[in-house]
């Protein structure tokens, strides 16, 4: 069964970890890959990566990409978003920190910052609002 607008709004705000979808160019499927994100409803997807990555170009020749979250406990639940890009920065500190807040436990978070600004190099991020949303949850037959 769908989820309601709520529900998935609600749902896609917690922190899963989602798979990011984008156009890996003809005669390729697309490039998924895990990532962490953000969202608050009624707002835009904001994900993180190496300005540099692979995922990085992807998403700025296509324009838009795919996010897909999901849960098999307590029952099947998945939220798909997919939308245009409508927004880039510089990945800063205080974005990774937010981010890093999200999934991890909080005695956590300032060791992954400290080392993921000497590691992963350069940031971007990309800000997406959702146009299409496809929803459901198994449990609600």
């Amino acid at each position: 069964m769908p989820l309601s607008r709520v529900e998935r709004e609600q749902f896609l705000a917690e922190p899963h970890i989602a798979a990011l979808a984008v156009d890996a160019g003809e005669g390729r499927g697309p490039l998924t890959l895990p990532i962490w994100y953000a969202y608050e409803p009624g707002g835009e997807v904001t994900v993180l990566t190496g300005a540099d990555s692979r995922k990085a170009h992807l998403i700025k020749a296509a324009g838009r990409f795919s996010l897909m979250v999901e849960r098999v406990e307590p029952t099947i639940r998945y939220v798909s978003v997919e939308g245009s890009v409508v927004g880039t920065a510089e990945g800063t500190r205080e974005v990774l920190h937010g981010l890093a807040a999200r999934y991890l436990p909080a005695e956590k978070v300032d060791g992954y910052v400290a080392y993921a600004l000497a590691d992963h190099g350069e940031q971007i991020v990309f800000r997406m609002r959702p146009e299409h949303w496809y929803s459901s949850d198994l449990g609600a037959l």
